[in-house]
């Protein structure tokens, strides 16, 4: 993988005042990495969406830390209704 596409939605894309970036795949080989930097990037609010919001890695729903095994990320927010 040579870069890593993070796309934000909604309350995240707010929260990054941006809806996409790119990364070096270095900077976040973990869900757990990347979740780290973006808290220390963007701060308290997306650590407020990031408590109950979601991954999306190469469209699959992931909520764990483990490695990010795709060349896209999208950053979801918690919905209504669950």
């Amino acid at each position: 993988m040579s870069t890593l596409t993070v796309r934000f939605f909604a309350a995240a894309a707010d929260a990054a005042g941006t809806e996409q970036e790119t990364w070096d795949p270095g900077d976040a080989p973990t869900l757990g990495a990347l979740r780290t930097r973006l808290v220390e990037r963007f701060g308290e609010p997306m650590r407020r969406v990031l408590a109950n919001g979601s991954f999306l890695v190469d469209g699959v729903v992931r909520r764990d830390d483990g490695p990010v095994d795709g060349d896209r990320v999208d950053v979801l927010p918690p919905f209504a209704g669950g």
